[in-house]
């Protein structure tokens, strides 16, 4: 088929990566199906819960050189920044070896902040300009987010991160104690030094922009089907349906983007691709009256504060347990607690059933880079799934990307880096 031509493509996923690669394939006049059991912007997908930041610095990928020495901690802590289950210890640790193995090196964690680097820049503008489209423009704020460490020695114990960081052309602005006092001063004063990330941009309400984007989508063209993709067919090598607990839909291009869940169909392409959940939660409080003035991070707690639509949220830390395992709500206290030690003024004004909880899952990598490009044994499949912590954000240019693709056009970035084949 010539470049240009126009393709019907089934799009498996209707959270943040799926729902803009729908308008990015309308957008490329292409016919668009998207199927998903869950409705767009639901507390089923992981953009829901999201902590909101649109982070276009977000290049460090979880794991860092040394990271394997911290191991019997994340198992005998349950409650810290990241644990595993001991249940789930056999299941995941040959993702868990190749995920230390994968960031042994400085050079290693450099690669992939060189290619998050061209996924992410920009992300802000390109949401700002989506959102635009949507109607919703007040959903996308673009103030910058800040960084905030108990002093400068701390910031030097992670200046390896942000020397990375500025290589791949990130700037940002340093606080001192006083300049920070005046720009946070809900902010416990046990933070004595901050940075500001200018570029960097804010969602007030992940939710809300998903489920705009996706009307945005059905008003030009694309159709929703709420069912769950078991598997694809082919006829003479080529993609003739993507199958549905509700039957067949034919098609001639299919689109993975069914994050964390993403897993079983490429296995069933032949691609044993390894994902897993990086179970993350969240806690609201609704009336809070006491916060960060900035999106704001706490190095200490690894956990993101800011002022959202429905409230402060509260989001962060990591936990290994499967999609399947029960939520652990302990995990959501730790982050209610870190938030009103962060900003003390809220002690004794939220009540203990106040706050609002959710759990949901990061589809990662073990090498902290998203999976964008064809399946092994078909350019009809397009994988776009696995971006970890930077779904929202990197959600702008995948779906150009998957348009692009889908298109068979050349991508604007390079996806060596993203190549699903490194894995296999």
């Amino acid at each position: 088929m010539p470049a240009g031509s126009s393709r019907h493509v089934v799009i498996i996923g209707s959270g943040a990566v799926g729902t803009v690669s729908a308008i990015e394939c309308l957008r490329a006049a292409h016919r668009v199906t998207v199927v998903d059991p869950g409705q767009p912007g639901g507390e089923h997908a992981s953009s829901y819960g999201n902590a909101g930041w649109l982070s276009s610095h977000s290049v460090i990928p979880p794991a860092e050189p040394g990271m394997w020495k911290k191991v019997p901690s994340f198992l005998l802590d349950p409650l810290g920044p990241l644990s595993i289950r001991w249940t789930y210890l056999p299941v995941i640790l040959p993702w868990l070896i190749r995920f230390l193995l994968e960031a042994r090196s400085a050079a290693q964690v450099e690669q992939t902040a060189e290619a998050l680097r061209t996924l992410l820049v920009d992300a802000p503008k390109f949401h700002a300009s989506l959102a635009a489209e949507a109607g919703v423009a007040g959903l996308i704020e673009r103030r910058g987010v800040l960084h905030v460490y108990p002093d400068r020695a701390a910031f030097e114990d992670d200046a390896r991160s942000w020397a990375i960081r500025r290589k791949v052309g990130v700037a940002w602005l340093e606080l001192s104690a006083e300049e920070l006092r005046q720009r946070e001063p809900d902010l416990h004063p046990r933070y004595t030094f901050g940075l500001v990330v200018e570029e960097a941009g804010h969602c007030r309400d992940p939710g809300n922009y998903v489920a705009a984007l996706a009307r945005l989508a059905c008003e030009r063209g694309a159709r929703y089907v709420a069912t769950r993709a078991t598997g694809f067919r082919h006829a003479q090598g080529r993609l003739t349906a993507v199958t549905t607990e509700q039957g067949d839909i034919a098609c001639d291009c299919a689109v993975v983007a069914a994050g964390a869940r993403s897993r079983a169909l490429a296995a069933s392409l032949g691609d044993p691709l390894p994902l897993e959940s990086e179970r993350g939660y969240h806690v609201m409080i609704p009336d809070a009256e006491v916060g960060p003035r900035t999106p704001v991070m706490a190095s200490d707690a690894k956990m993101i504060a800011n002022f959202m639509d429905g409230g402060l949220r509260a989001a962060g830390q990591v936990e290994f347990a499967g999609l399947a395992a029960a939520p652990n709500w302990k995990r959501a206290d730790i982050l209610r607690d870190h938030l009103i030690s962060m900003f003390p003024k809220l002690a004794g004004s939220v009540p203990a059933d106040s706050p609002r909880v959710w759990l949901g899952h990061r589809p990662s990598m073990p090498d902290g880079r998203p999976c964008i490009g064809p399946a092994r044994k078909t350019a009809d499949v397009i994988y776009a799934f696995g971006h970890g912590h930077v779904g929202l954000v990197g959600s702008a240019r995948t779906g150009r990307i998957v348009a692009q693709l889908v298109s068979r056009a050349a991508p604007e970035i390079p996806l060596s880096p993203f190549d699903p084949r490194r894995f296999l």
